[in-house]
C-alpha cells in the first residue's frame, strides 16, 4: 500500500505530534472525496475512508507493541513503552477531530447538515438521554455504563481485526468535532450578530470555550479506548502469530490485563468529568 509505505511507524511513536497533521490530511480528504461521490451518506463513508488510511499505520504500531511484549521486559518498563503508542494513537485523533471541528465551521450550513448529518443525530440523542437523567448519580451511571460499552466494542473490534477499534475512534472523532463544531459556529453566529465582527477577542474566546468543553473529558475516555484497542490488538497479533500456549503468551495476557484494569480507570475518571 501507498500510504503504508509514507508513514513510518517507528518514527511515527518517536514523533507523535506529526500525526496531527496527519489525521487532519486523513480526515480532510474523506471529507471532501465522500461528498463529491457519496453526497448522500456521506457523514458515514467519511469515517470510512478515514478509517482505511489509518489501518496501515495503526496495525503497525501494534505489531510493534505486541514485539515489545515478547522481550520480557519489566511491566513499568512495558506500560512506558507503550505510552508511545498511546500519544501517537491520541495525536492521530485529535487531528481527526480538528478536521472535522474546522469544516463543520467553515463550510456552508446546507453542506454541514448533509457532511454531518449522522454525527449531529448521534449529539442530539446523547443530549436526551443526559437531560433526561433527573439525578446527577444515575445520569453518571449511564455514562458510564455506554462508556463501558463502547470499551468492550473497541477490544472486541481490536481483537477480532486487529486495528478494528480504529472506526470506533475514528466515528468518537468526528463526533466530537461536530460537537465542538456546532458550540463553536452557533456562539461565533450570536456574538457577531450581537457586537458585530470587530470585537476579534470574543472569537478567540468562543473557540478556547468550545475545544476545552469537551477536551476536559475527552481526552480520559478517548484515551480508555485506545488502551483497549491497544490491549486487544496485541492479543490479537500474538494469536495470529500462534504465540498461545507459551509463556510469553503468559507474558502477553498479563500485560493486556494491566492496560484493561487502566483502561477502566480511565473509564470511571471520565465519567466523574463528564
Amino acid at each position: 500500500m501507498v500510504l503504508e509505505s509514507i508513514v513510518n511507524p517507528f518514527k511515527s511513536e518517536n514523533k507523535p505530534r506529526n500525526l496531527i497533521f496527519l489525521g487532519f490530511v486523513y480526515s480532510t480528504i474523506a471529507l471532501f472525496l465522500s461528498s463529491w461521490i457519496f453526497k448522500s451518506q456521506a457523514s458515514l463513508i467519511m469515517v470510512f475512508l478515514t478509517v482505511m488510511a489509518c489501518i496501515p499505520l495503526v496495525y503497525n504500531i501494534i505489531k510493534i507493541e505486541e514485539e515489545k511484549d515478547l522481550q520480557d521486559l519489566e511491566e513499568k518498563i512495558l506500560l512506558k513503552e507503550h505510552s508511545k503508542a498511546l500519544l501517537a494513537f491520541m495525536t492521530l485523533f485529535i487531528g481527526i477531530a480538528l478536521s472535522c471541528t474546522l469544516w463543520y465551521v467553515a463550510l456552508p450550513a446546507d453542506t454541514v447538515s448533509v457532511l454531518f448529518q449522522t454525527q449531529s443525530e448521534t449529539i442530539q440523542n446523547i443530549n436526551s438521554n443526559v437531560t433526561g437523567s433527573a439525578i446527577k448519580f444515575n445520569a453518571f451511571v449511564n455514562i458510564f455504563l455506554n462508556n463501558i460499552k463502547v470499551l468492550i466494542l473497541c477490544i472486541l473490534f481490536a481483537f477480532l481485526y486487529g486495528s478494528g477499534a480504529i472506526f470506533i475512534l475514528t466515528w468518537n472523532a468526528s463526533v466530537i468535532g461536530t460537537a465542538m463544531g456546532n458550540f463553536i459556529r452557533s456562539n461565533l453566529a450570536y456574538y457577531s450578530n450581537l457586537v458585530g465582527f470587530e470585537k476579534s477577542a470574543q472569537y478567540f474566546q468562543v473557540i478556547s470555550i468550545g475545544l476545552l468543553k469537551y477536551v476536559i473529558h475527552g481526552i480520559p475516555e478517548i484515551l480508555s479506548y485506545f488502551v483497549a484497542g491497544l490491549a486487544g490488538g496485541i492479543i490479537s497479533v500474538a494469536v495470529i502469530k500462534h504465540d498461545f500456549g507459551t509463556r510469553k503468551f503468559e507474558h502477553i495476557l498479563l500485560d493486556s490485563a494491566d492496560l484493561l484494569l487502566l483502561s477502566i480507570f480511565l473509564v470511571f475518571l471520565a465519567g466523574l468529568l463528564e
